[in-house]
């Protein structure tokens, strides 16, 4: 019962208001200031994070997301942390310093359109979307995830075991 309490409050935002065609349309940057196309994502289960340096409840929420790409990477589960920042090597530093060991992006000048593109209207971070192989928003959340809720989001990305 506990965990549906969880998928429930993870799955709080109207359908309408999620969508990932604007996340699979856009190229982000990696640590490196390389290119990514998000569309290479497409077909794996994701658990995407938009975090900022800046942000306090997003630091504390780094190790949890860590953790779940530990103990859920080899399953399939992609991790992905999109931050609002244009300076890389700030980014980087701080990623590493915060031991941030899952796929790291950069959002640069485009960050704040492309989490209202994809359900927060007001562009708060931290904020979550839990994504399935079929590219469907399945959860959300705005504000820090907790442990129990990203087990509960990698429990039903990947079927419960």
């Amino acid at each position: 019962m506990r965990f549906f309490l969880l998928i429930a409050c993870l799955v709080a935002a109207p359908a309408w208001a999620q969508s990932s065609a604007a996340l699979f349309a856009a190229t982000l940057h990696d640590f490196d200031d390389r290119p990514f196309a998000f569309e290479q994502l497409r077909g794996k289960p994701l658990i995407v994070n938009f975090w900022a340096r800046w942000c306090g409840p997003c630091r504390k929420e780094i190790p949890e997301l860590a953790a779940a790409h530990d103990k859920y990477g080899k399953r399939g589960l992609v991790v992905v942390g999109i931050a609002l920042d244009d300076k890389v090597e700030a980014t980087k530093d701080f990623a590493k310093a915060y031991e941030m060991r899952y796929t790291g992006l950069l959002a640069k000048e485009g960050g704040i359109a492309l989490m209202q593109a994809t359900g927060n209207a007001k562009a708060v971070v931290p904020f979550t979307l839990v994504i399935d192989r079929q590219g469907k928003v399945i959860g959300s959340k705005l504000g820090a995830m907790n442990h129990a809720e990203i087990e509960a989001a990698a429990s039903q990305l990947l079927g419960a075991k």
